[in-house]
């Protein structure tokens, strides 16, 4: 429909294939993965991996075109803005199942766990690589509001550094995280506390994986010109997850670290 034409102020997509690709590329994962696991290939899974990837860059071009053509008018923008606020409530959830597991183990709940932590576990020292990826990950949430401020100003110089930045602390914060996973003493399958453990810190550090990727996309787009003081909804859904990170890692530096190593 031409804008001449067009009498609503949303955005009726083309028909576009990244659905149903995407559906096909899930039940290939999920069934490549459970192939693998019974001692089949990790071919089909690996295929559909990829084919998952492939699908999510493609479909995120087609919406970052739809933003650069102008097809985001202010009520497309509100809607993106709640339905990334409701995708953190919903990630929010995805870790209260963590600590909820934590809790029940560590406050006694479970009366098959006697001690917190187990005997024969070494918790990693908070107030080492622990204390110090806290100071960086809170660092590159103070980076990321430079980046902002400066984008609400019309500063793109400033935003780019400011971005780069964050996005180098992000990947030193996994760098180190990786370094803590080899120092610890304990596997994955020795019992209920490294089980929590590597299940709540992996999964935080995957989706600061997933946020230095969005953050590195939106530097692009910086550098490309797409973003300005009055329309950069990418860049603010970026920073939402990015800070919710962060609040996350609060949780998990006091909780399962400090308190829960002591």
């Amino acid at each position: 429909m031409s804008d001449a034409t067009q009498q609503h102020p949303y955005h009726l997509v083309d028909p576009s294939p990244w659905p149903a690709l995407g559906s096909l590329a899930a039940f290939l994962a999920a069934f490549g993965a459970v192939r693998w696991w019974h001692g089949g290939s990790p071919w089909i899974w690996a295929l559909g991996i990829a084919t998952v990837l492939a699908t999510m860059a493609l479909w995120w071009r087609d919406v970052v075109r739809e933003a650069a053509h102008g097809s985001h008018t202010p009520v497309v923008r509100h809607g993106l803005r709640v339905g990334m606020a409701l995708f953190i409530i919903s990630e929010v959830m995805f870790f209260a199942a963590f600590f909820w597991a934590f809790f029940n183990a560590a406050l006694g709940v479970n009366p098959q766990v006697e001690a917190w932590p187990p005997l024969g576990i070494e918790p990693l020292d908070t107030w080492d690589l622990p204390f110090l990826n806290t100071l960086i990950l809170l660092s590159s949430g103070l980076t990321l509001n430079w980046a902002h401020h400066s984008l609400l100003e019309g500063d793109r110089r400033d935003v780019i550094r400011a971005l780069a930045l964050t996005v180098a602390l992000g990947v030193v914060f996994l760098i180190f995280q990786a370094i803590e996973y080899g120092h610890a003493t304990f596997g994955f399958r020795e019992g209920v506390f490294p089980t929590v453990f590597y299940m709540a810190t992996g999964f935080h550090g995957f989706h600061v994986l997933v946020g230095v990727c969005f953050l590195s996309v939106n530097l692009v787009r910086v550098m490309r010109g797409h973003f300005s003081p009055e329309h950069h909804v990418g860049f603010e859904a970026s920073a939402w997850y990015w800070h919710f990170v962060d609040v996350v890692w609060i949780f998990l530096f006091v909780w399962v670290y400090w308190w829960g190593g002591a």
